[in-house]
């Protein structure tokens, strides 16, 4: 297998939907302690990965973008607006069904992350991929077990698929898992 195919292969498998998904389910069931955080952490999942990742393929079979990775930084922002819009109407159905306080704040943090990452983005371009991974590795961490750090291996595998495929520079995937770990930690420590 060769890099470029390797590369490829892990930024598509380990990009921000799939990993929001697996670890907004875990985070979910962590908060709850049993089966019922499983379908607050669908909804995370659904609000902070599958709509942005939907709206993303609409634009992009639009024509608007290339493909999923809006490689051009200045074209990003119209995603940011919908991330925050769906995170924080994920939050509010989350408040109004009395959630488990554990998920609720992740997708805190996950909004304050998207607030960051828009704010980031109008100047320098910062890998979102990044950020998504190491923030649930943190997130994870915090609600499951400290083990959980282990999977940061996964981050750095996100940030090297990044740079390999010349998507990003070595500093803003660095940037990026460090705001991720960063906002996630923050958020779950207070």
């Amino acid at each position: 297998m060769s890099r470029a195919t390797a590369a490829r292969a892990v930024t598509d498998i380990l990009q921000p939907r799939n990993v929001l998904l697996t670890g907004m389910l875990g985070i979910g069931w962590a908060a709850a302690g049993d089966w019922t955080g499983v379908l607050w952490g669908l909804l995370g999942a659904l609000c902070a990965g599958l709509v942005p990742a939907g709206y993303i393929e609409w634009e992009r079979r639009r024509g608007t973008w290339g493909d999923r990775h809006v490689v051009d930084r200045t074209k990003r922002a119209p995603i940011f607006l919908v991330i925050l819009a769906s995170i924080g109407a994920g939050t509010l159905v989350m408040v109004l069904g009395r959630a488990p306080t554990g998920i609720l704040v992740a997708m805190l943090a996950l909004w304050a992350m998207t607030v960051v990452l828009l704010t980031v983005n109008t100047v320098w371009k910062i890998s979102v991929d990044s950020a998504v991974a190491a923030a649930v590795v943190a997130l994870l961490a915090v609600v499951h077990s400290p083990w959980w750090l282990a999977a940061g291996a996964l981050t750095a595998a996100v940030c090297w698929s990044r740079v390999a495929l010349a998507y990003h520079t070595v500093a803003q995937t660095v940037a990026g898992a460090a705001l991720g770990a960063a906002t996630a930690a923050a958020f779950l420590t207070v």
